[in-house]
């Protein structure tokens, strides 16, 4: 029982809508209220939706247009596994939800399935399995053929084909690959030759299939490709059914033109009944890439540091309706700088806003930047609207205010070894220009530029900025005012270009200013303008 006036903290809930594993919920922790529905019942899904934070799902849960709709204050679906075909991503980035999967918890699961396969393919596991257990011995009718001196084509060497190729090198094989984004030069440093699709098709005795499915890659192996191939190889998808064309394959195996095939996905699925079931020289399995302990448990895992890093407001790699990615170490300090600087930026801005650059100046702009640009667009419109901002929706707010957004890099940065600098441009031709660095071992965040004043003050909750026409006894008056309300000044230092022109006073203060305090001071001292700020530290 609480006393009545305590105040009463209510927890971010979080609804698991699929069965995950229970090292899920340990790693969400107990900042977090846990619910759980039956995802795939569609009324208790709704209902259960209304009012969580995040909801956690597999495949089978449809997190669509409609349930999107649903969730009043959902933040982020989380789906622990890689393929996101029964979430509504466009309808989640419309509604600022964020959108998370685990993309590498089953790549080590996928790809041991895919050297499974052609092993089993290569030595007829599956048909002298079932034969022996059928009460018959046929060894001669199932002589295989060996790996070693054997060629390997990958097709496709992403991270699970890469992987794939690195397991099957110890076999003694040769490797080639086809991979249009793959420069030769990284894969010839794990020994695989890239080659043209038909010349993969042409020289491997074993091909084992690693593309994601798009319009381009549907059918990729199909009737054409078929017929340029060696009849003694094996063909491998574990990687998304409909890329090898099914009935092509089927006629190629029948027909002796194809010597074997190994299969765990299929163009539709559940599949239970295919002319390739019929053959023996196929081994299938249903879609069993990701069915291992550890790939759930990873997914699991991932998708439980996704959720909390998302309702902590953060940034989450993850997440993939988001420019996002791994992070480098360099870069992740800018990420709450920019988000501060874009505050400040928004709060000196006296007119409408109609473009935002980000500058990235130092070393880190040899770095992937891109999340920098997020958390700065994050910070204006965080200043500016009262509607929820983050880091899915704020280029959306972006774009529907017809805000134009660019990002600039530049490895050269004179007075400070990174700096991140955000420019306004607002609709009466004015600009504003803030800029900031991260210093020493603790990755301190300073302002240290405004409007073409360069100053060097240690970011805080609360700012007051100051312009006017340099001359004596100003500092003394700002002193006096703010003392005389009560407030307390943490910092303060004064910046010029030249004696007697334009000046600026940059201070830190302890608590919020009130808009009479500052009126007080520019009618004393004739300013030409006076700004507070108020950052969420």
């Amino acid at each position: 029982m609480s006393l009545a006036g305590d105040a009463v903290v209510s927890k971010p809930i979080v609804l698991i809508a699929e069965e995950l594993s229970p090292a899920t919920v340990d790693a969400l922790g107990p900042e977090f209220e846990i619910r759980s529905c039956n995802g795939e019942d569609r009324a208790e899904l709704l209902a259960a939706i209304s009012d969580v934070d995040a909801i956690l799902v597999r495949s089978a849960t449809k997190v669509d247009a409609e349930a999107i709709a649903a969730a009043r204050n959902l933040k982020v679906v989380a789906r622990a596994g890689v393929g996101l075909d029964n979430v509504d991503v466009k309808a989640a980035t419309q509604a600022g939800v964020m959108v998370v999967n685990a993309p590498t918890s089953n790549i080590t699961s996928a790809a041991e399935l895919a050297v499974g396969l052609l092993l089993a393919s290569a030595r007829n596991i599956a048909p002298a399995s079932a034969a022996l257990k059928a009460g018959q011995w046929k060894r001669s009718k199932y002589t295989g053929v060996e790996l070693t001196d054997k060629t390997v084509g990958v097709v496709g060497l992403g991270r699970i084909g890469m992987l794939v190729a690195t397991r099957l090198a110890a076999f003694g094989v040769k490797l080639i690959a086809y991979d249009p984004y793959v420069q030769p030069a990284r894969a010839a440093q794990s020994g695989i030759r890239m080659v043209s699709l038909d010349e993969l098709l042409v020289e491997s005795d074993f091909i084992t299939v690693h593309l994601p499915k798009t319009p381009d890659t549907v059918g990729l192996i199909g009737k054409d490709a078929l017929s340029k191939v060696k009849p003694t190889v094996r063909i491998v998808n574990a990687a998304r059914g409909g890329i090898v064309d099914e009935q092509a394959l089927y006629l190629a195996l029948k027909e002796g033109r194809v010597a074997g095939a190994g299969l765990d996905v299929f163009a539709t699925e559940p599949c239970t009944d295919s002319p390739l079931f019929e053959l023996e020289n196929v081994v299938a399995t249903p879609h069993l890439g990701a069915s291992t302990d550890e790939a759930q448990e990873k997914a699991g895992l991932a998708v439980a540091r996704s959720v909390r890093l998302a309702l902590a407001g953060e940034l989450v790699p993850d997440a993939v309706n988001i420019e996002g990615g791994p992070i480098d170490e360099l870069v992740r300090p800018g990420i709450s700088l920019s988000e501060h600087l874009g505050r400040i930026a928004a709060s000196l801005a006296a007119a409408p806003l109609q473009a935002i650059e980000v500058e990235i100046l130092g070393e880190v702009a040899e770095k992937d930047v891109r999340v920098l640009e997020l958390a700065a667009l994050k910070g204006v419109f965080g200043q500016l609207i009262t509607e929820p901002v983050s880091y899915v929706n704020a280029p959306l707010l972006a774009a529907e205010r017809g805000v134009g957004v660019s990002l600039t890099t530049s490895t050269d940065s004179p007075n400070w070894r990174n700096m991140v600098r955000i420019n306004l441009s607002l609709s009466n031709g004015q600009r504003v220009v803030v800029g900031g660095t991260v210093s020493g071992p603790r990755n301190l965040q300073r302002l240290v530029e405004v409007d073409g004043f360069a100053i060097d003050v240690p970011m805080s909750e609360h700012f007051a900025f100051l312009r006017y026409h340099d001359r004596p006894g100003v500092v003394g008056v700002a002193g006096r005012v703010f003392g005389e309300a009560g407030i307390n000044i943490g910092g303060m230092q004064v910046s010029r270009n030249e004696v007697g022109g334009e000046a600026l006073i940059a201070l830190t203060v302890d608590s919020a200013i009130p808009a009479e305090v500052l009126n007080a001071i520019v009618a004393e001292v004739d300013a030409t303008s006076a700004r507070s700020v108020n950052l969420d530290l």
